[in-house]
């Protein structure tokens, strides 16, 4: 049977289509998916994101412990509420998931890991605290809903679904958090807008969700999610990376940290074994459709997409390629598409951002 987040019977009743999505019951629209991405771009949306799982570590040595478990530096984290976006590595280097990690107070982080691998997560987090950090505990808090409000109306709607956030919650910073009552606000997301992420008691999630949408914010299912995060350049994990590919060919190696002296998980495999690859965007020059596995050609070599859609910002279609060390940004390549071989051009992640385009061809 299929698991269901708290707002399950709120989609249905908002007449959403549900899929699974590795194995949750998720909405994947609720009409239309182009205008849903419209819609985030250029006024709000909100997105069901309960499914992911908040994780509280808390313990004298925390940070010491997290320095090993990351390949970001949680050194990064000063202030309470701040975030940082990061890679759990196994040790030959591949990535076990991407996640976000809060600093709430000096034995307390917050750990916010994907759905389809937290139980993988969870259970390679304990092995690590029994070998290194015994003293310390890790609490997955499912009794904590998630809901995204993105888009450049998100914040504004926020502020009139929650009296009393504005306060606690327009001094913050991208990638920053502060607690509001029952509410932890994040000014985070995976859409390439500004907006936040809300995380409150289970109970409370309906309730928020038909207080947003009665504002005018449009529930936005994982169709347009997917299209959104791929025009941002933001990767999911197991089309972009997974415990098989290390975080330097994801297009992730700026949320690396190998230039401390602190060793953590898979370093040594990343320092001992340079990329091959990289990631780079692909924008179709022809007609057609750009879809994960699709061959690249390239005169140094094959490459692949990992993900790939159509864009309804640019109206092209675009996708995220692992590439040749040696292609270039302009240069032209070839995608394999039904026997055919169309013409792609190489350009810089992202592709949008902030309801722009970042593509010149």
């Amino acid at each position: 049977m299929l698991k269901q987040t708290p707002l399950n019977q709120t989609h249905r009743d908002m007449g959403a289509r549900m899929v699974d999505f590795g194995g949750w019951d998720m909405p994947v629209n609720y009409g239309s998916q182009i205008d849903e991405h419209h819609q985030v771009r250029r006024a709000a949306g909100m997105f069901d994101v309960c499914h992911m799982l908040v994780v509280d570590v808390t313990g004298a040595g925390i940070r010491e412990f997290l320095r090993y478990l990351l390949a970001n530096n949680v050194d990064k984290l000063k202030e309470p509420g701040k975030a940082l976006y990061s890679c759990m590595l196994n040790p030959v280097g591949g990535v076990i998931d991407d996640l976000i990690v809060y600093f709430m107070t000096d034995d307390w982080f917050r750990i916010v890991v994907n759905a389809g691998t937290a139980e993988k997560d969870v259970a390679w987090m304990e092995r690590q605290r029994a070998a290194r950090a015994p003293q310390l505990s890790i609490k997955p808090r499912r009794d904590l809903a998630m809901i995204a409000v993105q888009g450049p109306q998100a914040r504004e709607k926020v502020w009139q679904a929650i009296p009393g956030a504005r306060a606690a919650t327009e001094p913050l910073k991208p990638f920053q958090a502060a607690g509001f009552a029952q509410y932890f606000i994040g000014r985070t997301g995976y859409t390439g807008e500004d907006g936040f992420e809300i995380m409150l008691p289970q109970q409370e999630a309906a309730a928020l969700w038909k207080t947003l949408h009665g504002l005018g914010v449009a529930p936005i299912g994982l169709g347009a999610r997917d299209t959104l995060r791929l025009e941002a350049g933001m990767n999911l994990y197991g089309q972009d990376m997974d415990d098989n590919v290390n975080p330097l060919e994801a297009g992730l190696a700026w949320t690396v940290d190998l230039t401390s002296p602190r060793d953590f998980i898979g370093k040594q495999a990343l320092l001992a074994q340079p990329a091959a690859m990289q990631m780079l965007g692909l924008v179709l020059l022809d007609k057609g459709v750009l879809r994960g596995h699709q061959k690249v050609v390239t005169p140094h070599g094959p490459g692949e997409i990992t993900s790939g859609s159509f864009s309804p910002t640019l109206n092209q279609s675009i996708a995220f390629a692992r590439l040749p060390l040696a292609v270039a940004l302009g240069d032209t390549v070839q995608v394999e598409i039904r026997d055919k071989l169309l013409n792609a051009k190489v350009v810089k992640l992202p592709f949008a951002r902030n309801g722009k385009s970042l593509i010149n061809l």
